[in-house]
C-alpha cells in the first residue's frame, strides 16, 4: 500500500505550459503516473505533448476525472491556484512554488479548513510512491519500490539523500513526501506519521527535521504517544549558529527554541533512533529495520 497518492492517482498540472511544469509533468509521465490534464488560463484546448490543457481546474477535473493537482504557478498566484484546485474537487493538491508570502498562505489554510482535500507543501518536492506514481521533482531513480519504510521530510535535497540511502541498503520505500519548509504548510508531520501508522505495508518511518518552529517536538510526543513502527530521525541544523535564517523560511531559531539539540532530545525521549550524522543514516535503518 501507500499513503496520499497511488497507481489510481489522476493528476492535473497547473502550469503545465510553463517552463517548469512542462519539463516534470515530462518526468512524471515518464515515470509512469497517470497525468490527465495541465490548466494554464487562456491556453485551454491546447495540448503539451499529448496531455489536454484547460483553462480552469473545474474544466479538467470534470472533463478527465483528475483527482490530484501539481501545482507549478508563480508565487503571486499560487494560492489562488491552491483553492481553484480545492474549490474543483480535487483531493490531494501538491504545490511545488517555493516563495508564497506568508499572509496567502494563512489565507488557504484557513479556506481549506471547510474543504475535504490535502494540500502538500508548498515549497516541497512532493511525493512519491516508488514504482506507482510520482508527483512532483524528485529524482526518480533512487527510489526503491516495495516498501516497507515511509519517509517525510521539511527538506527536499535530503529527502533525495535519505532514500538514496535506503535504496542503497536495499531497503525500498512505501511513500516519499517532501512537506516543504515554509513556517505555513499544509500537510505536517503528524498527518504523515499518523498515515504511515496506519499503513499495513510500511513497517518504519524516516523522519527528517530541522531547525526553527516546534513541529519536531510536536511529531515526537506523537510518536510516544500513538506509534507502534520505529522511527529513525536526522534534525538538520546542528551546527548553525542561533538567530542565522537558513535557506528554509521555517528554519529560524528565535527566543531559544527551535533548536536542533531541543529536538533531538525530545525525540529521544519518545524512543526514536536519532541519527546525528547523515552520512550514516542508511546503515542506522539498517540495523533499526
Amino acid at each position: 500500500m501507500s499513503i496520499f497518492v497511488d497507481a489510481d492517482t489522476r493528476v492535473v498540472v497547473q502550469g503545465i505550459t510553463g517552463k517548469e511544469g512542462q519539463f516534470h509533468a515530462r518526468q512524471c509521465v515518464e515515470y509512469g503516473t497517470n497525468v490527465v490534464a495541465g490548466v494554464t488560463p487562456g491556453k485551454g484546448g491546447q495540448k503539451m505533448d499529448e496531455v489536454p490543457v484547460f483553462n480552469s481546474v473545474a474544466a479538467a477535473a470534470a472533463e478527465t476525472g483528475a483527482n490530484c493537482s501539481l501545482i507549478f504557478v508563480p508565487p503571486p498566484f499560487a494560492a489562488d491556484a491552491v483553492m481553484e484546485a480545492a474549490d474543483a474537487g480535487v483531493n490531494v493538491i501538491v504545490t511545488i512554488t517555493e516563495g508564497i508570502p506568508v499572509l496567502d498562505m494563512m489565507r488557504v489554510k484557513h479556506y481549506l479548513k471547510s474543504k475535504p482535500c490535502r494540500m502538500i507543501g508548498p515549497n516541497c518536492p512532493g511525493i512519491i510512491t516508488p514504482g506507482e506514481a510520482k508527483v512532483g521533482i524528485m529524482p526518480a531513480p533512487i527510489h526503491k519500490a516495495g516498501g516497507p519504510i515511509g519517509v517525510v521530510s521539511r527538506s527536499g535535497t535530503l529527502t533525495y539523500e535519505v532514500v538514496y540511502q535506503l535504496t542503497a541498503q536495499g531497503i525500498g520505500q512505501t511513500t516519499c513526501i517532501g512537506i516543504g519548509g515554509d513556517p505555513v504548510n499544509g500537510t505536517n508531520f503528524i498527518d504523515c506519521l499518523d498515515a504511515f501508522e496506519a499503513d499495513p505495508e510500511t513497517k518504519g518511518v524516516v523522519m527528517v527535521g530541522e531547525i526553527g518552529g516546534s513541529a519536531e517536538e510536536q511529531a515526537a510526543q506523537f510518536i510516544k504517544e500513538k506509534m507502534s513502527k520505529p522511527v529513525v530521525s536526522f534534525i538538520a541544523g546542528m551546527t548553525a549558529p542561533p538567530g542565522r535564517r537558513m535557506g528554509h523560511a521555517g528554519a529560524i531559531i528565535s527566543g531559544g527554541t527551535g533548536t536542533a539539540q531541543g529536538k533531538v532530545e525530545a525525540l529521544k525521549a519518545a524512543g526514536v533512533h536519532v541519527c546525528e550524522n547523515l552520512g550514516r543514516i542508511g546503515e542506522l535503518c539498517a540495523k533499526v529495520f
